[in-house]
């Protein structure tokens, strides 16, 4: 009879065991999802990384030239120089039939 109750309380303490080890805090399925999220933060976190590098050459670059400043008002704000003529041409679709 001992025998049975210790088989019992084994087999027991084993399942409870594979639960936590499973399902419970801090478990196999808690550190698949941590992995995950990682690779995710870490593929996000280098893109970031590459367009503050983009940035920071960006910044270098109007420091250090003043045909740079020009360039970037001229693409990003539209600035033309005294004289110029801006010219908008709008296409136009031809109606399907």
């Amino acid at each position: 009879m001992s025998t049975r109750v210790l088989a019992g309380v084994l087999l027991l303490l084993f399942v409870l065991l594979q639960y936590a080890l499973w399902a419970g805090k801090n478990s196999v399925l808690d550190l698949v999802r941590l992995r995950s999220t990682l690779e995710d933060l870490t593929t996000q976190n280098q893109s970031l990384r590459d367009r503050n590098d983009r940035l920071h050459a960006d910044v270098v670059d109007i420091k250090s030239r003043l045909s740079a400043i020009e360039a970037q008002a001229r693409s990003e704000l539209g600035f033309l120089k005294p004289g110029e003529t801006y010219y908008q041409v709008i296409e136009t679709t031809a109606p399907k039939e």
